[in-house]
């Protein structure tokens, strides 16, 4: 089937296959799981140690599980799989025809080279053009993410306990008002979590404030809660959220964002300000930058949200050893979750096997949708698959199974029940330590800059190069 121009090198008994997988999400771990075969050699190459269970992120936010649960190490994981190897690093650059991909890892450059190369770099958090919304509303695409929104969450209810205690009764309402932004499930998820914190968790913990009055607001532009899970999951959604307390804003438009607040934009055109502390931002994705070169390279077509398009096999135009899977690919009826990473990986490990093998290959990749699903609250969720729905009780309890199913490792998966038994059915969250640190290290190296970063990754000689330098001057 396949006719694409130049194949990769076939395998030798003395020089396996060279696979370089660029990622460590689902995407990446899958392929590199399936490529467990002697004639195949794995490199992973990732801008971060761990593997990340992102759909748990709101869990770690909000003090439920620990960053460790949803993040295994990555070697951990891989730690039996002796073809496969594990290396720090973020992929600046990649040239298809020199087959050479070059990462910066921890100051220090690398190049790597390849006979077949899987992208799996993933998507970041769009602010739909308004960078600049991201100081005061942070996205939530990574544990830092997680672990500084925990800190303003909670670190909320502490600075209107001061107030409250020193009598400006006037600070309280903006330090009690929790705005997410984006109703699809992460949002969902996110403020049904932030209503059973200050509802339940913390109910009783404070003596000068009252946490059950905190000010939940749930915002999108869109006309639904959760559009694609259909009209009825949408109405019953929305139904649920604000029987918990929740408000809901549909229609309405962030158009700017500081410290203290948010102005929205309604259909209408009016414009209103909300006063509050926290903000999470929970809506859109943007493809890796990564995407831009590769189409550079290929003429693959870009979507609005950088998404590349490849061909059916999943391969780039031209370049029939690089395959583009999971959240950087923009293809009809592939959904941005898990399983469509999962899938587009092991398919595309699946092709480079087959080829070596000496099979058929060009097989076009298809979708299996396995469900949508996204929880409420306590006993609250909500499932799609096909025309099959499920709410309440039996929807959470299936929400519980797949994501235990799909967390890495039995001991984590066993810890995460605890802290779920504990969460769920009694009222405490054991992950609630938070420092100043957490909220403030993230902007204070955006403020800090590029030369910041260099400097502090500089070597002894390094530095006493530059400092013997002014004296030899002198």
């Amino acid at each position: 089937m396949s006719t694409a121009p130049s194949p990769p090198p076939a395998v030798t008994e003395q020089q396996p296959h060279r696979v370089l997988v660029v990622g460590s999400g689902f995407g990446a771990l899958f392929a590199t799981q399936k490529l467990d075969a002697p004639e195949v050699q794995v490199t992973m190459v990732a801008r971060t140690t761990h593997h990340l269970f992102q759909p748990l992120l709101y869990q770690v936010a909000t003090g439920i599980l620990s960053e460790g649960v949803i993040a295994p190490a990555t070697r951990d994981v891989l730690a039996r799989q002796t073809n496969a190897r594990v290396l720090l690093g973020e992929v600046r650059e990649i040239d298809l025809a020199a087959r050479t991909v070059t990462a910066d890892s921890v100051g220090q450059v690398n190049t790597f080279t390849y006979d077949s190369l899987i992208v799996a770099a993933g998507a970041n958090q769009s602010w739909f053009g308004n960078d600049h919304f991201a100081e005061f509303a942070p996205g939530m695409k990574t544990i830092d993410d997680a672990l500084e929104l925990r800190g303003r969450i909670y670190g909320a209810f502490e600075m209107a306990e001061m107030a409250a205690a020193g009598g400006h009764t006037d600070r309280i309402p903006r330090l009690m008002t929790f705005v997410v932004v984006g109703a699809g499930p992460t949002g969902v998820e996110m403020a049904g979590q932030l209503i059973e914190m200050s509802r339940r968790t913390l109910a009783k913990e404070f003596r000068h404030i009252d946490p059950s009055e905190a000010r939940i607001i749930l915002l999108d532009a869109a006309d639904e809660v959760l559009g694609s899970f259909g009209e009825d999951l949408a109405t019953r959604t929305r139904r649920d959220l604000e029987r918990l307390g929740i408000e809901v804003r549909l229609g309405a438009m962030v158009v700017d964002v500081d410290a203290d607040g948010l102005v929205v934009r309604t259909r209408g055109g009016e414009s209103e300000r909300i006063e509050a502390a926290t903000k999470v931002w929970a809506a859109g994705v943007q493809a890796n930058p990564l995407t831009k070169t590769l189409s550079a390279q290929t003429g693959a077509p870009l979507d609005r949200a950088g998404r590349i398009r490849p061909n059916p096999d999943m391969t780039l135009p031209g370049h029939p050893e690089v395959f583009v899977v999971g959240d950087m690919v923009g293809m009809e009826d592939l959904p941005g979750v898990a399983q469509g990473a999962i899938q587009t990986g092991r398919h595309a490990a699946d092709q480079i096997l087959r080829r070596l093998r000496g099979q058929e290959t060009g097989q076009p990749f298809e979708y299996h949708d396995k469900g949508s699903m996204a929880t409420i609250s306590r006993f609250r969720a909500v499932m799609k698959r096909g025309r099959i729905e499920l709410t309440g009780v039996p929807a959470w309890l299936a929400w519980l199974a797949v994501h235990i199913f799909y967390i890495i490792g039995f001991k984590t998966q066993v810890t995460t029940l605890m802290h779920w038994a504990v969460s769920f059915v009694g009222r405490d969250r054991a992950e609630r330590t938070v420092t100043e640190q957490q909220v403030l290290a993230r902007l204070a190296l955006e403020y800090l800059g590029e030369d910041f970063l260099r400097g502090s990754l500089r070597t002894p000689a390094e530095i006493r190069a530059q400092t013997e330098q002014p004296e030899k001057d002198a």
